[in-house]
């Protein structure tokens, strides 16, 4: 799952509430078709204004809730129907382009408001939202309820919440007013129920599904200060998954570095091993200083009863051609004989004529390694019981 905003609201939704929230098709978005017409048209092809507290609303909406603050003292507003010609006329006038609403009158302004929220092709609330809705609503503790609708309200669209954010927040000021107009938060949540949330068919239109969705618009009329605002408690849990997804993403980078890492020099293993590599000839006084556990060059071998290259060497450049049992009977040579230097046992191998190649092991101080000999004529010789 991915640490996003939604996926965390759903995951709390889930788990505290019980209510299970599918995600939202992305539907395609239409093209903008210029035009002035306001009623019947998609809220982002609608013309809107930046209000800062808010975000991008529809123009027409702040100018008629604008126009009906001046008179929110207007008995029975929202309530009392306005008159249908001239309702006819403005709507007319209104998709043409020509401003002409400081003229109107409230009722008439307060029938236009709620045409336009009930002729939008889409809900302000996404049908996929209703259910769940309705479900946080029938919570038995108000808190939970509370907490439940302000959690979904965050799943909005962002042009849906501040358009819905605007108007709970203005039909909340015209409920503080209520000595005057008459119109209680309860009463314009019965009012604006068909218009924000519709029945989808007549199984919805029963008693208790209507009364659960105008509990629903009270809410939020009550409280138009919790809508769309994430709680402190899954801003921190987000800012939690967040930090440890990016700390699991590193380990698990690391992880993969590491073992391309292990995998190449596997991977180069068999190709050593293919190549016959013979370590340099370590002399009497280089074995003294090496340690005990280490097992010598023919030792580890399975040469145990092999004579001594060291001695084989010193004998073949001194007495040439001479068959093999004559030099395995040749005296050992004396620690004179004996290359004490690097430098000596280079200038020394170099005289042998029959090893034509050597080379050079990674230490540059280090003795020349033998690789290769030429083809040596060697007559049969048994095998010695010491040396």
């Amino acid at each position: 799952m991915k640490v996003t905003d939604s996926n965390v609201i759903r995951f709390h939704l889930q788990v505290l509430h019980g209510i299970t929230v599918r995600s939202f098709e992305k539907k395609k978005e239409r093209l903008f078709i210029g035009g002035a017409k306001i009623f019947g048209v998609p809220l982002e092809n609608l013309p809107r204004r930046y209000i800062p507290e808010f975000g991008l609303v529809p123009c027409f909406l702040v100018d008629a809730c604008s126009l009906l603050l001046e008179r929110v003292a207007t008995v029975g507003l929202f309530r009392k129907p306005g008159s249908l010609p001239r309702i006819k006329n403005l709507r007319a006038k209104l998709n043409r382009g020509e401003g002409c609403l400081s003229t109107a009158l409230p009722y008439d302004v307060a029938t236009l408001i709620k045409q336009f929220c009930r002729e939008l092709p889409e809900s302000l609330f996404p049908s996929e939202l209703h259910a769940a809705l309705l479900k946080a609503q029938a919570l038995p503790i108000p808190e939970d309820r509370t907490s439940a609708l302000q959690l979904l309200s965050c799943l909005l669209p962002a042009r849906n919440s501040s358009s819905l954010h605007y108007l709970f927040n203005f039909l909340s000021k015209v409920s503080h007013r209520c000595t005057e107009n008459l119109m209680t938060s309860m009463n314009l949540a019965t009012v604006f129920a068909p218009c924000l949330l519709p029945p989808p068919n007549k199984a919805e239109m029963s008693e208790g599904r209507l009364e659960l969705r105008v509990m629903v618009l009270h809410t939020f009329i009550e409280n138009p200060h919790l809508f769309g605002v994430i709680p402190k408690a899954v801003m921190d849990s987000m800012e939690f998954l967040t930090n440890f997804h990016l700390l699991k993403d590193a380990k698990r980078g690391h992880k993969k570095r590491h073992s391309f890492k292990v995998m190449h020099s596997v991977k180069t293993v068999p190709l050593n091993q293919g190549r016959s590599k013979v370590k340099p000839a370590v002399s009497e006084v280089e074995k003294g200083s090496t340690s005990g556990g280490r097992k010598p060059l023919r030792r580890s071998l399975g040469l145990e009863s092999f004579p001594s290259v060291l001695l084989f060497r010193t004998c073949f450049a001194e007495q040439g051609d001479k068959p093999a049992e004559a030099l395995l009977d040749s005296p050992r040579p004396t620690r004179k004989d004996v290359c004490k230097t690097p430098q000596e046992k280079l200038k020394r191998d170099l005289h042998l004529a029959h090893f034509p190649r050597f080379t050079r092991s990674l230490d540059a101080g280090s003795s020349p390694v033998l690789t290769g000999v030429g083809k040596l004529k060697l007559t049969p010789w048994k095998r010695r019981t010491s040396l």
